[in-house]
Parts: C-alpha cells; sequence; structure tokens
C-alpha cells in the first residue's frame, strides 16, 4: 500500500528534493490555532499595519513546516525520522507568497547511517526567507 522511501545506501550526495505551496489566509489562522500562537502580527491586520511589516505575516514555523512533506514522502521519503533541524529566518512570509522548501543531500553520516541536508526556502520571487539544515535517519 506504501512505498518505503529510499535507504541510506540508496541516497546519493548532490540529490535534491522539493515541496511548494502558496500560503494562505485560512493556513495562517489554522496553524496559529494549532500552534497556539495568535501574535496579532498574524492574524490582525490593524495591529500589523503598525509594525515595520505593514501588514500581516505568516508564522516563521509555518513556513518552516513545509519541510515535512519533503522529507517523509520525498527525500528520503515515507519512513523518515528526524534527528535535528535548524532555521534561520532571514525574510517575513506574507499572505499569498509562494514558497518553495529545497532539500540537497550535503553529507552522509556512516557510524549513524544518517542524512545531512541543507535547506533553502524560497518564495516566489526567488528570494531566501529561510535557510537552515537537518539531519535524518532514512528508513531501513
Amino acid at each position: 500500500m506504501y512505498t518505503k522511501g529510499k535507504n541510506f545506501s540508496e541516497i546519493q550526495m548532490g540529490e535534491k528534493a522539493s515541496f511548494t505551496k502558496t500560503i494562505s489566509e485560512s493556513d495562517v489562522y489554522l496553524f496559529a490555532g494549532i500552534s497556539g500562537d495568535f501574535n496579532p502580527l498574524h492574524v490582525d491586520e490593524e495591529y500589523a499595519k503598525k509594525t515595520i511589516f505593514g501588514t500581516r505575516i505568516a508564522h516563521g514555523g509555518l513556513a518552516a513546516s513545509l519541510l515535512a512533506p519533503v522529507l517523509g514522502m520525498k527525500l528520503p521519503g515515507l519512513g523518515t525520522v528526524a534527528l535535528e533541524t535548524t532555521t534561520k529566518f532571514r525574510k517575513p512570509v506574507y499572505f499569498g507568497d509562494t514558497i518553495t522548501c529545497l532539500v540537497e543531500v550535503v553529507g552522509k553520516l556512516d557510524r549513524l547511517k544518517a542524512i545531512k541536508m541543507k535547506i533553502v526556502w524560497t518564495n516566489q520571487k526567488g528570494e531566501v526567507v529561510s535557510k537552515g539544515e537537518t539531519l535524518v535517519i532514512p528508513p531501513g
């Protein structure tokens, strides 16, 4: 019924995968409900107009969560376990932005049978909104 993702030996250095999603107002409100983060910067336009952004922005964690479908569904795929992830936020994500999360294999740790990947999140203008790294154990 399910096809297991790539195992450690099948994954190649430089291999890439991505996921793209347009961030909607509904996404932001649902994320606020799930996370409990109702910061007015995300959910109150009148408040947000008075900030340096001039309008509401998406939660950093919402854009960062676009990593999950890449790791869990594409590379390595089903059965992947994430060990650690670092994220550096560089630009705000606005409602209506189309965000692509791209991972690239940059290391293989034989001792752990783990894969190290760099992550870059970009918007529809090609601007980097976040970047980071992740360490995962692919399915056995």
